[in-house]
């Protein structure tokens, strides 16, 4: 269903006044429809104007506008597109402050989230400037903080400087909040490298494998919190995904919060349903319009050689070298280059483009990249969640962000734990992850 917004709502997506969008409407801008003498702007072609006038224009600052007192009081950082933020929301924790820098994701959540105080850099910010923006008294006990600090720092696929990136120091700022703000229960997510970064325990020291991770557990340790983390793929919770991510819970009082609940299995003996595939994710939306970037002429004509669910390795022998080049010589199966995703199973990790060489996401059958209306009913956001920009910034943020059901079997967790349940032994031997060593339970840093 196509969403309409009066001009006053335009402005505030685009950022100019009312008066504004007028003229713009006026010029052939902008386009609209007419009701009988009101104007009005869908989402999309406000989006449009927005991607093809090349603005990034981002909200302000600003305090939390509703006024209505939220039964559990969350506060938001690194939030993206909001993935993790709905995830929450089902869970009953809706954020009334989120922390965003980036321009796009904060078009991105003023837009759906408006009600909801906009903070910006974190590293100029303070715990009374979270208080005051959030509208919270001094001593308003926050129930809980969650964020994913930028995982580029400890990623696999980069180069893992860890707290000697800059990213990796908003990492140490979202503790250094956190220490003032005292929330009852704190979240992190990130990626799988967190737990193996090297990184020197002591000052002087030498980098140790899972020193990165060892950090911050002591860091935790000293506010007074207990810890309990897990490598979880959001496959086991409902999304039509192979994501794998760590995520680490800390409480202010009581026992370590028990492991997430798994929704989902790809193994029958749990007696769960099985992993959500991609055709169960979009097969409503398939036969619609979708929004998507091209794959360059090469590399499309070796994709039409391919059926669905086969890659590089199922092109004729002659033609591989040259279809993947240099990286033909590489180590490794290589398995992202040239991929066809399959309908009948849960979808490879989204990235922050489906045309990236090395992670290739083709759609089944079709010609095409993934679209990012694709994009997001793999990582749960609702069709009507509106991501702010291009088609390349609509990627992105969808790319990075943390499945919606991997976000709500977080909150879940918590609101057991509130409730006081106890950590159960159903799970202890559940394969949250393809990895071992990766819980609380098994991991060993050196």
């Amino acid at each position: 269903m196509t969403r309409f917004l009066t001009a006053q709502e335009a402005a505030k997506l685009i950022g100019v006044s009312a008066s504004a969008v007028t003229r713009l409407a006026n010029t052939d801008m902008l386009r609209y429809e007419t009701i009988g003498t009101r104007r009005i702007f869908s989402v999309q072609d406000v989006n449009d104007y927005l991607a093809n006038a090349n603005l990034r224009i981002a909200p302000q600052d600003h305090e939390r506008r509703s006024k209505t007192a939220s039964k559990f009081i969350a506060l938001s950082f690194f939030s993206g597109a909001g993935g993790l933020d709905l995830g929450m929301e089902r869970a009953g924790f809706s954020p009334i402050l989120y922390c965003e820098n980036n321009r796009e994701c904060r078009m991105t959540i003023d837009a759906n989230r408006p009600d909801a105080a906009l903070l910006g850099d974190i590293t100029r910010a303070s715990a009374s400037d979270v208080r005051r923006m959030a509208k919270l008294d001094n001593d308003q006990d926050i129930d809980v903080m969650f964020g994913g600090p930028p995982c580029q720092a400890f990623s696999t696929a980069g180069a893992r400087r860890a707290f000697n990136d800059a990213r990796g120091n908003v990492f140490l700022k979202f503790l250094d909040l956190a220490t003032e703000l005292r929330p009852r229960y704190l979240v992190i997510e990130n990626v799988r490298g967190l737990l193996s970064t090297a990184y020197p325990t002591h000052p002087q020291g030498t980098p140790v494998r899972g020193g990165a991770m060892r950090i911050i557990l002591d860091r935790l340790d000293r506010m007074g919190y207990s810890t309990s983390f897990n490598l979880y793929n959001a496959a086991n919770f409902g999304a039509p995904q192979i994501r794998e991510r760590v995520v680490i819970i800390a409480k202010r009082e009581g026992e370590r919060c028990a492991w997430l609940t798994p929704t989902h299995s790809d193994d029958s003996q749990w007696h769960l349903p099985p992993w959500v595939t991609f055709a169960d994710a979009v097969g409503d939306i398939e036969d619609k319009p979708q929004h998507h970037t091209e794959f360059p002429p090469k590399r499309l004509k070796y994709f039409r050689m391919l059926q669905e669910g086969q890659h590089w390795n199922s092109l004729p022998k002659d033609l591989q070298r040259d279809a993947l080049g240099k990286a033909y010589d590489l180590g490794g199966g290589k398995t992202g280059f040239y991929r066809r995703i399959a309908f009948n199973r849960p979808c490879p990790t989204l990235v922050t483009s489906p045309t990236m060489p090395a992670t290739d996401l083709c759609h089944p059958t079709e010609n095409r990249p993934l679209s990012v209306e694709e994009y997001k009913r793999v990582q749960g956001f609702p069709d009507d969640w509106w991501i702010a920009g291009s088609i390349s910034d609509q990627y992105r943020q969808i790319g990075n962000a943390v499945p919606v059901m991997l976000g709500a079997a977080i909150g879940q967790a918590i609101r057991d734990d509130m409730n006081g349940a106890q950590a159960s032994n159903q799970w202890i031997n559940f394969p949250y992850s393809r990895y071992s060593h990766t819980s609380d339970r098994t991991w060993d840093f050196a």
